[in-house]
Order: C-alpha cells, then structure tokens, then sequence
C-alpha cells in the first residue's frame, strides 16, 4: 500500500506480465518509431520530433517495466514521465507529422488524442481527478498513445494485406501469359 499523494496498492498480482508487457511495448514503439520513417511519417522538423518523442515514450515504458514502482519508486516515474510528457506531446506533433496518404481524420484524431493525453496528464499532476480517482486519470493521460499506435499498426496491416491482394492477380496473369 502507497500512502501518497492518495492511498492504493501498487503491487498487482500479475505484476510481472504487467512489467513484461510495458517493457515489450517500449521496445516496439522505439522499433516502430525508428522504422516508419519513410512509410508513416512527412519529412521535416514536426515529424522529426514527433517520432523522437515517441521513441522517449517507449525508452519510458521500458523505464517502468523495469523498475514497478515497489521496487524503484524514482526510475517508475522518470518513465511515467517520459510516457506521459514526451509521448503526449510527440502524439499531438504525430498529427502534423504524418504523411499526406495517412486519412485526416487519423491525422486531426492522433492531435486530438494528444491534447486530451496532454489535458489529462496536467489533471493528474495538479491532482484534479474528475471522480476517476488517481489511477484512472494516470490511464486518460497514458491509453491514448496505445489506441494511437493500435490504430495506425491496424492501418498498417490492412494496406499491407489489400497491397498484396491487389498484386495477386497481376502475379496470376503474368504465369498464366
């Protein structure tokens, strides 16, 4: 049990899938941020920083899958801090950043994610829950990086498979000529 700054426990009983799960999430999105470069993402500086700052957030939840707060309470927040600060930010930058073939809503609706993620994360350190408690304003301010990276990876595969599917029956002409 943490008394502070509000009473709860720290220690889930699958603690360590939780901790496994933050640190294979981390690594993706700094592979995920280092490989889209020429697929997902404009050139220029909003971009740049963009996935910069989306790396920061994944370098933060390897930071907090390797430290739970119950064993080192400081390296925990550094990466909740990385997750929430640099990763809201880099989401609301991700919404200019992305390439003009990305649809706009996907593009205005990863800035919008990111200043409901940035809005939220003020609330939480300012300590104005709106009734979700602490927990539950800490996961407003941290799920909308996670719906972001499921919906552009979802985008992703479904171009992938309509991409291939479009080339098959090039593929089957051309043996069959």
């Amino acid at each position: 049990m943490q008394p502070e700054p509000e009473p709860r426990y720290i220690c889930s009983p699958e603690h360590s899938l939780m901790n496994a799960s933050f640190f294979t999430l981390g690594a993706l999105l700094v592979v995920g941020a280092a490989l889209t470069g020429g697929v997902l993402w404009r050139r220029g500086p909003a971009a740049a920083v963009a996935r910069l700052l989306l790396a920061g957030a994944g370098v933060g939840f390897v930071l907090a899958g390797l430290a739970p707060a119950d064993v080192n309470e400081n390296q925990h927040v550094l990466g909740a801090l990385l997750i929430m600060a640099m990763g809201n930010i880099g989401l609301f930058l991700a919404g200019f950043g992305m390439a003009e073939h990305v649809p706009a809503p996907l593009r205005w609706g990863t800035s919008l994610l990111g200043v409901t993620a940035i809005t939220a994360f003020g609330l939480f350190l300012s300590h104005h829950y709106l009734g979700l408690g602490m927990g539950g304003m800490e996961r407003v301010a941290a799920l909308p990086l996670l719906f972001w990276a499921l919906a552009v990876g979802v985008r992703g595969l479904i171009r992938r498979a309509v991409r291939l599917q479009e080339a098959m029956p090039a593929e089957r002409l051309s043996r069959a000529g």
